[in-house]
């Protein structure tokens, strides 16, 4: 891995010092928050375990998940009492519990997540969800919901109804029921700052892979991504002003969190890279994005479920959400198709995927997919 000329001081207060030689992190944990783009951040974080070789903490046996959302035990991530803290990444779906990560992980491990704004979130989640939680499912649109949330939110569901409050508080670990103190809120504020050394914020997510790019030391190539696990448009359902305003209520606790860590990202951008050279890296980002797509996709763009010709690339479909894949082009050598079938690869194909390579005696995963032999119709070759 060649070397940068950047380095970031581990303070916050210091600038950037330019010519630095920095080293890539490789030990990293990734706490994977629901409907923030983290699943393009999942994609991400595999390609770049498996082009260093590194071990990834997958969940075990039949677990999609690292038993989300049970709060998170070591025991989750398989082979850990063989493996111990010998894992290099860390980044499936867990409701975060930091004395059982640092079992797994080592003690230098990089820590960050991504947020998004309250307000986008809860009409992705009402869409994606409609059909488990019990808060959506009777309500005939989000705006209805929305008009009186407590007609159909009941506490008693609690376990079911995360997605219809304050998700990415439960994420974090606390409790997404709690009463708006500002004394708890704080001190959840300051907890999280002390657990996580970034927090990236999915409604900037371009300048989000830069800062992430810049910290980790990792290469622009590393940060080249499709985006993975996204919806058609014609799912997306129109808040109402009135509604907007009703989730920053409703939602409390995550808009109190997202505008918290919203304003720390831009003042680390500033501390560090710089807003022109930001904009100046973004856009080389953009390009390389560009290329690859054209190398890769027939389509050019992401495609509804049913234009979707390889069922192996079909991702995980669920409520009222069409969710969009690929589709590669058919004349690619044997290299550049590896390199394309990586970037569009569902996560629940590449976790079971990975599981595999790394653990071959085990039984393969199951997935909740329309397919079985997800192996075959990929036509990857079986991991050594």
């Amino acid at each position: 891995m060649k070397n940068k000329n950047y380095v970031i001081s581990k303070s916050h207060k210091e600038l950037l010092i330019p010519y630095k030689p920095c080293r890539a992190k490789t030990n990293v944990m990734f706490l994977k928050t629901h409907k923030t783009a983290s699943s393009t951040v999942l994609n991400i974080m595999f390609r770049f375990a498996e082009r260093y070789n590194l071990t990834v903490a997958l969940p075990a046996d039949q677990l999609v998940h690292l038993g989300y959302p049970k709060t998170f035990l070591a025991h989750f991530v398989e082979e850990f009492e063989a493996i111990g803290q010998n894992y290099n990444i860390m980044c499936n779906h867990l409701r975060f519990n930091p004395s059982e990560v640092k079992k797994v992980m080592a003690a230098n491990t990089f820590y960050f997540s991504i947020l998004r704004s309250p307000i986008r979130l809860l009409e992705s989640s009402y869409v994606y969800y409609k059909d488990n939680v019990p808060a959506f499912r009777i309500s005939k649109d989000v705006n209805e919901f929305l008009a009186s949330p407590m007609k159909y939110y009941h506490l008693a569901d609690y376990k079911k109804n995360m997605y219809a409050r304050n998700i990415m508080w439960f994420d974090f670990g606390y409790d997404n029921n709690a009463e708006d103190n500002k004394k708890y809120i704080q001190a959840v504020l300051k907890e999280i700052e002390q657990n996580f050394h970034l927090i990236l914020i999915s409604d900037y997510f371009d300048e989000s892979m830069i800062l992430l790019k810049h910290t980790l030391c990792w290469d622009l190539d590393d940060m080249i991504y499709f985006k993975l696990n996204s919806r058609s448009q014609d799912t997306v359902q129109t808040l109402t002003p009135e509604s907007e305003e009703r989730i920053k209520v409703w939602c409390s606790l995550d808009w109190k969190l997202y505008l918290h860590f919203n304003q720390s990202f831009w003042r680390r951008i500033e501390e560090t890279i710089g807003l022109k050279e930001l904009e100046k890296e973004v856009n080389r980002l953009r390009t390389r994005q560009k290329e690859l797509m054209e190398t890769c996709l027939s389509d050019q763009e992401a495609v509804g479920k049913d234009d979707i010709k390889n069922k192996a690339f079909m991702p995980f479909q669920s409520g009222d959400a069409n969710i969009l894949g690929y589709n590669l082009k058919q004349d690619l050598d044997n290299m550049t198709l590896r390199t394309c079938q990586k970037m569009v690869m569902p996560e629940l194909q590449y976790t079971s995927y990975l599981y595999t390579v790394q653990h071959p005696h085990k039984k393969k995963k199951i997935l909740p997919l329309p397919w079985t032999s997800f192996q075959e119709k990929m036509q990857l070759p079986a991991p050594n």
